[in-house]
């Protein structure tokens, strides 16, 4: 006897209830990005010109973030994606880990090809704009921060912004520094900084994005625990092929067979079981399987 729930409806995924967030933060970056290139292009400073280039990816991840919460919630009508289009927040984190490696090698390249050469810079523009840069991102960050704790997707699109408010901090310290000391491999230091930084916060986020398209357990559940759980339902003689997976943020899913000790009525098992997972694991969508003491049909699979 089988038993699972059905298509989990769009606005169950976490992504979706930040949706307004993310088209706001892709408004504001878009703008400042702008300004911030052709401030950079001006000034001559790499940390400002590395911060718009930046921003740019910002701009790209925010909006493929976007677009995966509305293409998400579509209905697939192909019949083929019996998950629907969830794991299209997956991939949009997936597009942001590689836009900040991308920005940081990027950043990295061109202060190693300054080291050593004479660079004039106006710190006044890069300071204004610095300025500007690190306000709009701290908007941006504070409208992010409470979707970063629940959707993957978000939280990509918050890291990419705090690396840059990161990077907006670096150039108002360099303009800063510039213009007090006059020494201006400071501008080449601190754009080397941000791109180390960037690399760092995109493989953490690599990480956990890999997990997820890995069909790993959600982080935090224990599948040793859950199956004890399972195994001191009443009814329950054995349980095997547990498995515990993300689908996208908020959405975990459980498959599971149990075998029922004989004379044992499996729907309260059942019923058990279902109760279990989603009410001390937050496992809504899960498909369990009970069975027989006599059936051995599951020993077959090779895998």
């Amino acid at each position: 006897m089988t038993h699972g729930h059905g298509s989990v409806p769009a606005a169950g995924h976490a992504g979706a209830a930040h949706r307004w967030r993310l088209a706001v933060a892709v408004a504001l970056i878009g703008v400042f990005f702008v300004v911030e290139l052709i401030a950079g292009l001006l000034s001559g400073s790499l940390a400002l010109i590395s911060d718009a280039g930046h921003m740019a990816a910002d701009v790209v991840t925010l909006a493929a973030a976007l677009s995966a919460t509305v293409l998400a919630a579509r209905p697939d009508r192909s019949g083929r994606r019996t998950f629907g289009n969830y794991r299209l927040e997956v991939f949009a984190s997936l597009l942001a880990v590689l836009i900040m490696l991308g920005v940081a090698l990027f950043v990295v390249i061109g202060g190693i090809g300054r080291i050593g050469s004479a660079v004039e810079i106006d710190t006044g523009p890069m300071l204004v704009v610095g300025v500007l840069g690190l306000i709009v991102n701290l908007i941006v960050l504070r409208m992010l921060q409470g979707g970063a704790g629940e959707s993957l997707n978000v939280k990509g699109a918050y890291l990419e912004v705090l690396a840059d408010t990161v990077g907006s901090v670096g150039v108002v310290v360099a303009a800063l520094l510039i213009r007090w000391t006059g020494a201006t491999w400071i501008d080449t230091a601190v754009a080397l900084a941000v791109g180390a930084f960037i690399a760092v916060r995109a493989v953490i986020l690599a990480k956990e994005v890999l997990g997820v398209l890995g069909q790993s357990a959600p982080r935090d559940i224990d599948p040793s625990r859950v199956q004890s759980e399972l195994e001191e339902i009443d009814g329950v003689a054995d349980v095997h092929d547990l498995h515990l997976w993300t689908l996208t943020s908020g959405m975990e899913v459980a498959t599971v067979h149990l075998v029922v000790a004989p004379g044992v009525d499996p729907h309260p098992v059942l019923d058990a079981a279902q109760e279990l997972l989603e009410s001390r694991h937050g496992i809504a969508h899960a498909t369990v399987q009970t069975e027989p003491t006599d059936h051995h049909g599951c020993l077959e699979i090779g895998w």
